[in-house]
């Protein structure tokens, strides 16, 4: 059975920082790309940021490239979003997703809120 266990969100005020974990059980996490969804509070599900197994690509959605970064350690079957230069429109709940983005995958965790405001 797949489990997913995400950590690390909080309150920031915008421009901080915050750092996302994921926690992967259940299947051969080196063997899958992984990916950050998220949904804001009245709104959809989105597609955030997606890492191959190997940790050697990734790819962001155009509202947070040059600000998150998306990385993995295949050894302790962790996933990590690194959250910087925040903003307000980036308040949500962030899942940590197994494949590559598909934003109606039933493999996704319960999620962890981040709030941005000042």
């Amino acid at each position: 059975e797949v489990r997913l266990v995400e950590s690390g969100g909080g309150w920031v005020q915008p421009g901080g920082s915050l750092r996302l974990s994921c926690a992967a059980s259940g299947f051969d996490f080196s063997s899958d790309a992984m990916s950050w969804l998220r949904q804001a509070p009245g709104k959809d599900l989105i597609w955030v940021s997606t890492i191959a197994a190997g940790g050697d690509e990734s790819y962001y959605s155009d509202s947070v490239k040059g600000r998150f970064t998306i990385s993995r350690d295949n050894a302790k079957n962790a996933l990590y979003l690194q959250l910087n230069r925040l903003k307000t429109e980036d308040t949500g709940t962030y899942y940590c997703a197994k494949g590559w983005g598909n934003i109606a995958t039933p493999e996704r965790g319960q999620g962890t809120k981040v709030t941005v405001s000042s």
